[in-house]
C-alpha cells in the first residue's frame, strides 16, 4: 500500500494547487479564477481524505504486527503525530491565517504584529480561529483515531474475535460495498443534509462519519483474508462504478456552479452519487494498487518517509507562492507551472535538511537516526 499512500498524498498536494485557482473560498485565490478547474476538483474531493485515513488505518495494522503491544504503539504514535502537530502549529501555520486575514478580511499589521499579539488568542477573530491547525487538522484527527482504535485493541480478545468476525461477515463480497453506501446515504440526506466538513473536531460530525470507519476498515484490511478477496473479486466492476459516479458528479458541478441555485430534488441527486463515488473509488483504487503497485521499488522507501514531511509543510508553501504573486500579472498557466516546482522544491528541500539533523527528525515526524553501533536484527 505504500504506492498508493505516495500516490495519494501527491495528488494532495496538486489538490491544494489546484484550490489557488478555483472559484472557491480559500486562504489565498488568484486574481483570475478558472471556473472549469472545478471539474478535476470534484472528480477527486469525494474520497482524497477518506482513503488517505484508510491507508493509515492499514499502516497502524502493519505497525502492530511488527511489535504487537499496545503500550509502544500508542506511545510511539503520540510522538510521531503529536510533535509534528505542535511544531506545525507554531511555527508552519501561522503564516497562512495572517495572508488570509490580509488579503480578504482587512487585517492591516504585519506578521509579526500578528504572531506576537493575534495568533495565540486561543478565540475566533474576524471569523477564524486562532492559533490555527490548518491543513494539520488530518494530524489530529488520526492521532484520536489512532487512540481510540488503541483503547478498542485493548478491549478482551473474545470480543474482538467476535467484532472481526462481524465485521467480516457483513463486508463479504459485494457487501463491502454495498452496505456503507446503504449506511451512508440515508445519514447523508437525513441526518446530515447541509452539514460540511468544518474542520472543527468537536462538530465535524461529516468528516467522523466517513474516515473513522475507513480507518478501522483499513485496520481491519491488513489481516483479512474475506476483505482482500472481496476487492480483488470485485474491484475492476467498482472501478466502472466509480467512472460512472465520478462523471456524474462532474456533470451536475458544471450544470450547477455556485451562481445557480441547485434544488432539493438534484442535490439530493447530488449527495447520493458522492456517495458512492467516494467508497467505490476507495475501494477500486485498493485493488488496482494490490493488482499493479504491489511490489518494491527502488525510490520506495525514500518516498514513503519523505510523505509526512511533504504534507507537514506543502499548503504554507503553497499560500505564501500564491500569496507573492497576486497582483503579479503573471497568466494562470505560468503561476501554475510555478506554483507546482516552488512546491515541490520546497518539500525536498524541508525534507533532505530536516532528515539530517538529528534534533529535527522528530519534529517533522521522522523516526530517531539508527546508532551505527546498534545491530540490525537477524
Amino acid at each position: 500500500m505504500d504506492w498508493l499512500r505516495i500516490g495519494a498524498f501527491q495528488l494532495l498536494i496538486l489538490y491544494h494547487i489546484g484550490m489557488v485557482f478555483v472559484p472557491w473560498e480559500w486562504h489565498v485565490s488568484s486574481e483570475q479564477s478558472v471556473p472549469w478547474a472545478v471539474l478535476p476538483m470534484v472528480a477527486i474531493n469525494a474520497w482524497r481524505l477518506t482513503l488517505l485515513f484508510m491507508v493509515s488505518g492499514f499502516a497502524s495494522a502493519a505497525m502492530l504486527a511488527r511489535k504487537p503491544a499496545l503500550p509502544p504503539f500508542l506511545r510511539n504514535r503520540l510522538v510521531r503525530l503529536g510533535i509534528p502537530l505542535l511544531f506545525g502549529v507554531i511555527l508552519i501555520t501561522p503564516v497562512q491565517p495572517w495572508i488570509q486575514l490580509t488579503t480578504q478580511r482587512g487585517y492591516d499589521h504585519g506578521f509579526g504584529y500578528f504572531y506576537l499579539h493575534d495568533y495565540y488568542r486561543f478565540a475566533m477573530y474576524r471569523g477564524m480561529p486562532l492559533p490555527a491547525w490548518q491543513h494539520l487538522w488530518f494530524v489530529f484527527y488520526l492521532l484520536v483515531y489512532t487512540i481510540a482504535l488503541t483503547a478498542l485493541l485493548a478491549l478482551p480478545a473474545g470480543i474482538r474475535a467476535f467484532a472481526r468476525r462481524w465485521a467480516e461477515r457483513l463486508l463479504w463480497g459485494p457487501l463491502l460495498l454495498l452496505l456503507p453506501i446503504a449506511i451512508a446515504i440515508p445519514i447523508r440526506l437525513h441526518w446530515l443534509p447541509h452539514a460540511e466538513d468544518n474542520h472543527n473536531f468537536l462538530g465535524d460530525w461529516v468528516a467522523h462519519i466517513r474516515h473513522f470507519p475507513a480507518f478501522v476498515c483499513g485496520y481491519l484490511l491488513y489481516n483479512s483474508p474475506s476483505l482482500w478477496r472481496s476487492i480483488r473479486g470485485n474491484w475492476p466492476w467498482i472501478a466502472a462504478l466509480a467512472i460512472a459516479a465520478t462523471a456524474g458528479a462532474v456533470y451536475i458541478a458544471w450544470d450547477y456552479p455556485a451562481t445557480r441555485p441547485i434544488t432539493r430534488g438534484m442535490r439530493d441527486i447530488y449527495q447520493c452519487i458522492r456517495v458512492v463515488q467516494g467508497w467505490a473509488s476507495i475501494l477500486a483504487l485498493i485493488g488496482i494498487a494490490d493488482r499493479f503497485w504491489n511490489h518494491d521499488g527502488r525510490w520506495r522507501a525514500m518516498l514513503a518517509e519523505a510523505v509526512f514531511p511533504f504534507y507537514l509543510i506543502h499548503q504554507t508553501i503553497i499560500i505564501v507562492v500564491g500569496w507573492l504573486m497576486l497582483g503579479s500579472g503573471l497568466s494562470n498557466i505560468v503561476q501554475l507551472i510555478l506554483l507546482v516546482a516552488s512546491t515541490m522544491i520546497g518539500c525536498w528541500i524541508f525534507y533532505m535538511v530536516g532528515r539530517r539533523i538529528p534534533l529535527a527528525r522528530p519534529l517533522i515526524g521522522l523516526r530517531p537516526l539508527a546508532h551505527s553501533s546498534r545491530k540490525a536484527p537477524a
